[in-house]
């Protein structure tokens, strides 16, 4: 094939040469090249179905796949030399770290690039055996691969196709190292349909191990203790929520998330409805703003949190619980006054994440009480909380949040001076401030004289005269807020909230911007909320002595429908992926302890309820039983006469398929000529029954001609003979006249 260590083209793409007579070799042969392409190409389906697979590898891997396939339709072979294997190979292994640290940026998607050059080298230069054993095994990486980078339920089912081609190329696989180790005892004449038939035997197989070892992996997964942990998790690719809520937010990161319908979240209200599709969830707040940037201080704080030791059930089940009241911060949210304090109702409910890859804890305001699988927390000088453990990503976590509605009249009248760190952290600005918006701020809030009312004018005018949009300038421009407020006056949620958060700076106001989701969709099936990217947001807190952090949205409503034609099926869908994620993705052994409860407490309840289902249908029966012995004993022969008609009836049900056979072989052989075949075989029978009365039986191993030959009265043998002629003309040869003559032969040898 090489030739001075040169490539010949001739040599390596042969031209297709006359199939061979299909033997059972070939047959093998054939169908585990196919499965193990198929098995490589389901491989690399499960790691695109991913979402995570850049654009240049999934062309790339596609075309290369596409063209072996084709080379095999076509019988064709491609070899690359071993050698140019080892060169491209050697080569890549350097491209591999720049691609760590370039090209991709982290470990996980520059393995897999790793892994698809690997497979894409061994499928064109397959020479040994153990070649297609290395495909195999790349194509489970590959799959392995999907499972860090997903929780998807698409990926339950792609697996089961991928264990089920698995099966399959690995039993054609033995039976091909078994077929070539027999050397010449097989047998290698020709086979017709050989192929088709055992593909199917093959398959079949395949198909029957496979849905035993998906059974029986469904049933020791919910009964082994299970234990989560990050495993390569921590590898994952950073996205854009990672950017849009970390302590440094360039302004119009929030804007792109929201143009994003990834699913974040699932959060399902005690008690709800669909009541709180407004609700806001707070993320990270930010305190510094630069006129492009917000971010928040380097001598910020983080007041870590423990589990309670003291706790046995939280011992008992890992399971973390946290007071958030403790933390300065975050009592700061709640209202100085006891009287708003008892107004607000406490709002319980669990938030089931999605791999966004960000620590931050999204709660409803203003959260006291957080429990879950979270062995360390962190709230921050702005009351964000994280989840500090880094052995284990955010899954789900139940929390309580103290939830009221403004009032306007108690905000009013709230007053005093507010702490010096909230003055020192609040009030700072941008070296360079446009002095138009000094002047906006100014005139929006001539009229007022309180800090609430001065707020509510701004949120009011920003809400009533800017308009909502996400398509921003292409070049950004030096004054972002002032260009919004004054050229374009229309923007996203977070050019209102950082409009608004300055503004309030410059008449003294402390305010911070918040980064977080607004509302979701209701699925009326789960009774959850649905939040995606698009529902991410960003609101303004202003500090009002006196009384708290207080709330203010400034952003108009989005105008764009969301819904869609399919927006019921999809909701189905969810519902669907919500199940996957907390009885499968998050299933763990307080899930198994709920489901054994459970379990218990429903066979328990069944078991009660089939003894007295059985008790009152005894009781009914006695009691019947009762009625019907009292009227038999009043008129005993009206009773016995219908028992007697019962059981005639009762016999006639019993018999009724053969007394309809019975009746059907009266009707043919009154009647022959109708059905020759059917009749000829009910007179033989007739006849055959007529010579055992006379002695002479017909042996079941005995032809007609046999029997005939056996009798040994000559003028009985005569007429059956006869018989038999006519029986086999009318038998085979559906001869009418022929079944007409059986009747009148059979009386003749009956008189005999």
């Amino acid at each position: 094939m090489a030739t001075g260590g040169k490539l010949d083209l001739i040599s390596i793409l042969t031209p297709p040469a006359p199939r061979p007579p299909s033997t059972f070799r070939n047959t093998i042969e054939q169908y585990f090249q196919v499965c193990l392409l198929l098995l490589i190409v389901a491989g690399f389906a499960i790691l695109v179905s991913t979402g995570r697979l850049d654009s240049l590898s999934i062309l790339g891997v596609s075309a290369a796949l596409v063209f072996r396939a084709y080379l095999m339709l076509r019988g064709r072979t491609l070899q690359i030399p071993e050698r140019w294997t080892s060169y491209l190979t050697l080569v890549y292994v350097l491209f591999y770290a720049a691609d760590i640290f370039l090209v991709s940026g982290n470990f996980v998607a520059a393995t897999v690039h790793l892994v698809l050059f690997i497979m894409v080298m061994k499928v064109f230069s397959v020479q040994r055996d153990r070649d297609h054993l290395y495909l195999a095994i790349i194509s489970f990486l590959e799959v392995l691969a999907a499972a860090v980078l997903t929780v998807d339920t698409v990926f339950f089912g792609a697996f089961c196709v991928f264990l089920l081609l698995a099966v399959a190329t690995f039993i054609s696989m033995e039976m091909r190292r078994s077929a070539a180790a027999a050397s010449g005892a097989l047998p290698g004449t020709t086979m017709p349909n050989a192929a088709r038939r055992m593909a199917r035997s093959l398959s079949s197989i395949a198909l029957l191990m496979t849905t035993s070892v998906v059974l029986g992996a469904v049933g020791i997964f919910f009964v082994l203790p299970r234990l989560s942990a990050g495993y390569l998790s921590a590898y994952a690719a950073k996205n854009e929520f990672v950017s849009g809520f970390s302590d440094r937010v360039q302004l119009g990161e929030i804007g792109r998330i929201k143009q994003s319908d990834t699913e974040v979240m699932h959060i399902e209200i005690e008690g709800d409805r669909g009541g709180y599709a407004d609700l806001k969830w707070r993320g990270m707040a930010l305190a510094l703003f630069d006129g492009k940037v917000w971010s928040n201080p380097v001598t910020s704080t983080m007041e870590p949190f423990d589990s309670n030791p003291r706790d046995p059930e939280v011992r008992l089940t890992g399971m973390g619980r946290y007071n958030l009241t403790r933390a300065e911060t975050s009592a700061r949210n709640l209202p100085a006054d006891r009287a708003d304090l008892r107004a607000m109702h406490p709002l319980f409910y669990k938030v089931m994440m999605e791999p966004i890859g960000t620590n931050v804890l999204f709660l409803a305001p203003v959260p006291i009480g957080l429990q879950g699988r979270i062995m360390a927390i962190g709230v921050d000088d702005n009351g964000a909380v994280f989840n500090l453990d880094r052995n284990r990503m955010t899954e789900s976590y139940t929390a309580s949040s103290l939830w009221m509605q403004q009032h306007e009249e108690r905000l009013r009248g709230a007053a005093g001076t507010a702490p010096p760190d909230v003055v020192l952290n609040y009030l700072q600005l941008p070296k360079r401030v446009d002095r138009r918006v000094v002047e906006l701020a100014r005139r929006i809030t001539a009229n007022t004289s309180t800090q609430y009312d001065k707020a509510s004018a701004i949120e009011l005018y920003l809400r009533t005269r800017y308009g909502y949009s996400l398509q921003m300038a292409t070049t950004p421009p030096e004054d972002p807020l002032a260009y919004f407020l004054f050229d374009r006056k229309e923007g996203h949620c977070e050019y209102f909230a950082s409009a608004m958060a300055v503004m309030l700076r410059t008449l003294g106001i402390p305010s911070r911007i918040v980064n977080g989701f607004r509302g979701g969709e209701y699925n009326d099936l789960t009774g959850s909320y649905i939040v995606r990217g698009r529902d991410a947001h960003s609101w303004v807190e202003a500090y009002i002595p006196g009384y708290a952090w207080v709330s203010f949205d400034p952003t108009p409503p989005d105008p764009t429908p969301v819904a869609g034609n399919m927006h019921r099926v999809l909701l189905y869908l969810d519902a669907a992926r919500e199940f996957w994620r907390e009885w499968v993705i998050n299933y763990d052994f307080l899930h198994q302890r709920t489901l054994t409860i459970s379990a218990m407490a429903r066979g328990r309840n069944a078991g009660d309820q089939t003894r007295l289902w059985f008790r009152r249908h005894y009781q009914a029966l006695l009691a019947q039983a009762r009625r019907v012995h009292r009227e038999a004993e009043r008129s005993p022969r009206t009773w016995a006469m219908g028992a007697l008609l019962a059981t005639i009836v009762c016999a006639l049900l019993a018999n009724a398929t053969r007394i309809w056979r019975a009746a059907h072989r009266r009707r043919l052989a009154r009647n022959p000529v109708r059905a020759p075949e059917a009749a000829a075989s009910v007179w033989y029978a007739r006849m055959t029954r007529s010579m055992g009365r006379k002695g002479f039986h017909k042996k079941p191993v005995q032809t007609p001609g046999e029997f005939v030959a056996s009798i040994p009265d000559p003028p009985l043998q005569r007429s059956v003979a006869t018989f038999t002629r006519h029986y086999e003309r009318a038998r085979f040869g559906k001869s009418p006249e022929d079944a007409a003559r059986l009747p009148e032969l059979f009386e003749e040898i009956k008189t005999k």
